[in-house]
């Protein structure tokens, strides 16, 4: 009976110490994920640098001391271009003026030649207004189901669709119609969850380079736990085989659950080239 109670008291405090080690160890650090792209960009775009981050929810664990890392992070790695995949704010949180004024004061600092954009989360609904407001101020491309071009020195060009998030306002034809049909032009889509790619890649010119947030790799990353842990939004999309340039953020803070184990939170650096 007591090697009995002894061994019931000894999981209980394992399961305790990795519960504290996934909500204070777990949830800091930042690394950056580096992958290679072959593409059939222009000369002139060759060796572009796109740095990808997601998945802030600022405040939930996400500290004023974690935003300036990142920041120095990104910068560290002199990125051509940035792309933000949504939920910067988190629903269950109202940022005060300070709040405001210090993300706008960071966020512009990230320096890059050719922009920072930016497309919305599910939680970045809750406070839409602030959102747009920071980004204004921010110096930052918000795009809402719609397509631009990114043009360099040389007036060559990429095109970037940034969709709305498919758990509130995705708009698969608006945001193709946003600009002409183009078949020859490299083209990069912004998507915050993973299920909306089946979406996208089944258009008659499919994207060149998706890229996604939102799920933060099932938090805890653990095979079978992890996919139970996944949010609504990133269930159901499997990597389709035909089309390998898609890539899906880790992110860096927390959502539905306030830890994170075996998952070190990061962002994604592409090298393009085409050699």
């Amino acid at each position: 009976m007591k090697k009995l109670l002894s061994t019931i008291l000894s999981i209980m405090l394992i399961f305790f110490l990795i519960l504290l080690y996934s909500r204070f160890v777990g949830t800091i650090g930042l690394e950056t994920n580096e992958f290679s792209i072959k593409t059939n960009l222009n000369d002139n775009f060759n060796g572009l640098k796109i740095i990808q981050f997601s998945d802030l929810h600022y405040k939930k664990v996400i500290t004023e001391k974690r935003i300036k890392e990142l920041i120095n992070e990104i910068n560290k790695n002199k990125p051509d271009i940035v792309f933000f995949t949504g939920d910067l704010l988190d629903k269950d949180y109202k940022l005060e003026n300070k709040d405001i004024n210090f993300l706008i004061t960071e966020l512009k600092k990230i320096k890059t030649t050719y922009g920072i954009y930016a497309i919305m989360g599910d939680n970045d609904y809750s406070n839409e207004e602030i959102l747009k407001n920071i980004y204004l101020q921010s110096n930052i491309t918000l795009l809402n189901n719609e397509s631009i071009y990114i043009y360099n020195e040389f007036n060559d060009k990429i095109i970037l669709q940034g969709f709305g998030s498919y758990l509130k306002n995705f708009d698969l034809n608006k945001t193709i119609s946003s600009l002409e049909e183009d078949n020859t032009t490299y083209k990069i889509s912004l998507v915050h969850e993973p299920d909306a790619i089946n979406d996208i890649i089944k258009q008659t010119n499919s994207p060149s380079l998706i890229l996604a947030g939102h799920s933060l790799n099932g938090s805890i990353n653990i095979p079978i736990i992890k996919t139970f842990l996944l949010p609504n939004g990133a269930k159901k999309f499997k990597a389709n085989k035909q089309n390998k340039n898609i890539y899906i953020s880790n992110g860096i803070g927390v959502n539905n659950i306030n830890f994170r184990l075996f998952n070190t939170p990061s962002i994604n650096l592409y090298r393009l080239s085409n050699k």
